[in-house]
């Protein structure tokens, strides 16, 4: 395949990544429990002569190649954590921890990025600037951003660069596009509150799960009547609990979920119409309501110049470039955006699951091309920022 032999990196590079990679995977760890990922991450980085950053992280680091020369500083971010799920790939390098599991390719984004680091480590004296590596924690807790943020880890970065693994794309494939890309994701729990009785006269009292079962109905009201067609939005309700018995009418349910967008009003728009919906037909039943919103990422905004950098270094990079179809998963990339211009790209690794399923894998070919790919791309945007 030309795309695999167009970076000209040696079959030795390649099988380093794979490697890191498959140590990483073996040794999954959970959000704000990387101290052991973070410990391997500093020892290949630091075998390499790659200088660490000094930041107050407790999980995670940073690490800087260049600046010899001055110029500006670009960062490239990398998640490192893994998720609470059960292996079940059946792997020689599968999870040895029980119930934990990288099932969303964190090890994958880690391992190539460490690559990129390398590869730029070899061509110091030429940059024209400053690249930040950043391992970062907690993406899957949807903090681990904020975390990088309130260290200082973004003081004086003008670009940011990241990307998640797309297993629908084949590999030699990068979805890059201006815009939206990724949605806002933000959760909620819904508390019903009624008068439990016995289940034979339901009259004497007030029942929360019928509530509960028009409050789920409706809500889908707010999509198809409050949203632009022009636009989009997804309201899911993925959890109700109510009840002990089943004889017993009970006087309270719960419903949890969450809500995607992709534009900041429409954000708005739905946050607003859930609390009144949500209150309406409560009060059209008989019982109150409670809303408690848990805040996640804003929505992934891709900078319109710098998709057109990344664009180019793709190119480079031998690598074909797709409009990729923006997804309804959050990301906390996103907090750097409200900071600094960035783009978050798409790296095809003909994967057989989608993220998060327990047989989740990928394509390894992949790792030294995007290794090759942020190599290029950070060279092209420092240029780029030396230009303006």
């Amino acid at each position: 395949m030309s795309h695999l032999s167009s970076t000209g990196l040696s079959p030795e590079f390649g099988q380093k990544l794979i490697a890191i990679r498959r140590q990483l995977h073996q040794y999954p760890e959970l959000s704000y429990e990387e101290f052991e990922t973070t410990a391997s991450i500093r020892t290949w980085l630091q075998e390499a002569d790659i200088r660490i950053a000094n930041y107050p992280l407790k999980t995670g680091l940073v690490a800087e190649i260049g600046g010899k020369q001055g110029g500006p500083i670009i960062a490239i971010r990398a998640d490192i954590d893994a998720l609470p799920i059960q292996e079940e790939t059946g792997f020689a390098y599968a999870s040895v921890i029980p119930g934990k599991m990288h099932a969303c390719g964190h090890d994958f984004h880690t391992a190539a990025i460490l690559g990129a680091a390398l590869l730029l480590k070899q061509q110091e004296n030429e940059l024209d600037g400053t690249v930040r590596f950043i391992f970062q924690p907690a993406e899957e807790k949807a903090g681990g951003a904020e975390k990088v943020i309130s260290s200082g880890a973004l003081e004086g970065v003008r670009a940011i660069f990241g990307m998640h693994n797309k297993p629908d794309l084949p590999v030699g494939t990068i979805g890059i596009k201006s815009g939206p890309l990724m949605a806002a994701a933000d959760g909620f729990v819904v508390e019903i509150e009624g008068v439990g009785t016995h289940a034979a006269v339901p009259e004497v009292g007030i029942d929360p799960i019928v509530t509960g079962a028009h409050i789920v109905t409706a809500l889908q009201s707010i999509v198809s009547r409050n949203i632009s067609s022009l636009h989009s939005a997804v309201i899911s309700v993925t959890k109700m609990h109510s009840g002990t018995a089943w004889n017993v009418i009970p006087d309270k349910a719960i419903l949890d979920g969450t809500v995607r967008t992709f534009d900041e009003n429409v954000r708005s728009v739905v946050l607003n119409r859930f609390d009144q919906v949500v209150q309406g037909v409560a009060a059209a039943y008989g019982t109150k309501a409670s809303v408690r919103w848990i805040k996640g990422p804003p929505s992934v905004l891709n900078d319109a110049e710098l998709a057109e950098v990344a664009v180019q270094a793709a190119g480079h990079a031998g690598l074909q470039v797709i409009t990729p179809t923006p997804s309804s998963a959050g990301e906390d990339f996103a907090f750097y955006q409200k900071k600094i211009p960035g783009v978050f790209v798409f790296m095809g690794t003909s994967g057989t699951q989608e993220w998060h399923h327990p047989a989740f894998d990928l394509d390894e070919r992949a790792l030294p091309i995007s290794a090759n790919y942020f190599a290029i791309l950070a060279k092209h945007a420092l240029k780029q920022l030396n230009s303006y």
